[in-house]
């Protein structure tokens, strides 16, 4: 079954020009030409999205937001705007990648292709991300070799970044959907968590970077010395 991406642009040429490009590269494309429409397809039914911002209906980021409180689907931001701000903001909300029109068709193909053979680092039932060993069946992780010893939720809270590695994740994302719900879970409660894992992770506490104003991210490429290494306090959760 072939890869299906969600395409939201409105501009007609340009639209029909990705869809031919996605289509000739082997992807299935549905693609939407408003923000509201945007908002009520379900994730799940796509490998990818491709976001254009200036959209009408719901704004971009507001299609990028509601998707990254309900999946991890990755997100392709494709846009006029070349402010560096705009570009800060698309990714600390939790898109993936950045493309600036005009754009060559190779580039944002070989772009998509390579977000998407990501995930695909999980094989036979694990996710490998640097030194980092997940075994999702199994539900346990290797560091360098080492078994570590997580809680439920300290595996689940691994395992939702290590399917988007290097991507941002927002909290309450994370505490919807790592946290029991049987509990009164919050972003500080999440935050907690954050720190123990960390401290699991020893040496290797720098894979699991905050992303201030946003949530977390796992990094297999990050040095010790750019790390952030704890969680963000109460108040500054998000902008």
């Amino acid at each position: 079954m072939r890869d299906r991406i969600l395409l939201v642009e409105d501009d007609e040429a340009l639209g029909r020009q990705v869809v031919g490009h996605l289509e000739g590269a082997g992807f299935a494309v549905r693609w939407l030409q408003n923000g509201d429409d945007a908002l009520r397809e379900d994730p799940d039914d796509y490998a990818m999205a491709i976001l254009d911002l200036m959209l009408p209906g719901a704004y971009g980021l507001d299609v990028l937001k509601r998707l990254r409180r309900h999946s991890e689907l990755p997100v392709l931001i494709l846009s006029a705007r070349q402010d560096t701000h705009d570009k800060v903001r698309a990714l600390e909300l939790g898109a993936d990648d950045f493309v600036t029109k005009p754009f060559w068709p190779d580039e944002l193909i070989a772009r998509v292709k390579t977000r998407l053979r990501r995930p695909a680092l999980q094989r036979d039932g694990t996710i490998a991300v640097g030194e980092l060993i997940v075994d999702v069946e199994g539900r346990a992780a290797r560091v360098a070799g080492r078994l570590l010893d997580l809680t439920r939720v300290e595996f689940d809270l691994l395992l939702a970044l290590a399917r988007r590695p290097g991507s941002a994740i927002d909290r309450a994302w994370l505490v919807d959907n790592v946290l029991d719900p049987e509990r009164e879970g919050t972003e500080r409660t999440l935050d907690v968590h954050v720190s123990r894992l960390r401290r699991k992770l020893g040496e290797h506490k720098h894979l699991v970077q905050t992303v201030w104003g946003v949530g977390y991210r796992l990094n297999a490429d990050v040095a010790p010395s750019a790390r952030g290494d704890e969680p963000p306090g109460p108040g500054g959760s998000r902008s």
